[in-house]
């Protein structure tokens, strides 16, 4: 569904991307770990266009999307949860929810099933965003992406900042998502316990590079001194 192949992205004159490849299929986690700094984020900033690549090719379902703009990402069924959530903090629950349908027909309704994900965000959906909590406010992005109805669903450090409680729920919603098998998730993650309960296959990046992929679920499958670099 998604293949990300050898990317490169710089900086001024500091190579950033090294080389960088990676596939997710639909019905799996792939899951990105590595601490703060070694080009998680910015990996997925390029997937989205939002920051250039300067080699490489992006493909999702076929089309080639290396140069096309956001909204033709999320238009081709990329849904993207940033690191720092940026929600609008004025705007109500539902209306936050309503600007993930931008890609949709003018008449689409808010999807039913995000308030089934998310039941807190039915009880508050009158109020404004800037009012709910740091973990009610994670909910509420990743709500939005979804209302899309994303085949791409794309998280950076979803639980960052997080009270535990939250965390299990979101960890939920994402196994749910991934057991429906008609969306490939791209999860990236600096806690090794939270993203080990998750993932398909997984990816160690330290300096702009892949250094180990694994396909097994197997926590003793990554070796320890990987294991010890997805550490905050």
């Amino acid at each position: 569904m998604l293949a990300i192949e050898h990317i490169q992205q710089y900086y001024g004159g500091s190579h950033i991307l090294r080389d960088v490849s990676l596939t997710a299929k639909a019905g799996q986690v792939t899951v990105l770990l590595g601490r703060n700094g070694v080009g998680k984020t910015t990996l997925l900033k390029a997937l989205m266009g939002l920051v250039p690549v300067r080699q490489g090719h992006i493909g999702f379902q076929g089309f080639t999307l290396t140069h096309a703009t956001p909204y033709e990402r999320a238009r081709a069924g990329i849904g993207y949860v940033p690191q720092g959530r940026d929600i609008f903090n004025r705007l109500t629950v539902e209306d936050n929810l309503r600007m993930g349908l931008a890609t949709q027909p003018a008449s689409a309704d808010i999807p039913a099933e995000l308030f089934e994900l998310f039941p807190i965000l039915e009880q508050m959906r009158h109020r404004r965003g800037g009012d709910l909590s740091g973990g009610q406010q994670q909910q509420l992005a990743i709500a939005r992406a979804l209302a899309g109805k994303p085949k791409l669903l794309v998280l950076d450090e979803p639980t960052e900042g997080i009270q535990p409680s939250i965390i299990k729920d979101i960890g939920r919603v994402i196994k749910r998502l991934a057991a429906r098998g008609d969306m490939a998730i791209l999860l990236c993650e600096q806690y090794y316990d939270f993203a080990e309960a998750l993932a398909d296959q997984y990816l160690v990046m330290e300096r702009g590079e892949v250094i180990w992929h694994t396909r097994s679920t197997s926590p003793m499958s990554i070796p320890a001194q990987c294991r010890s670099r997805t550490a905050g």
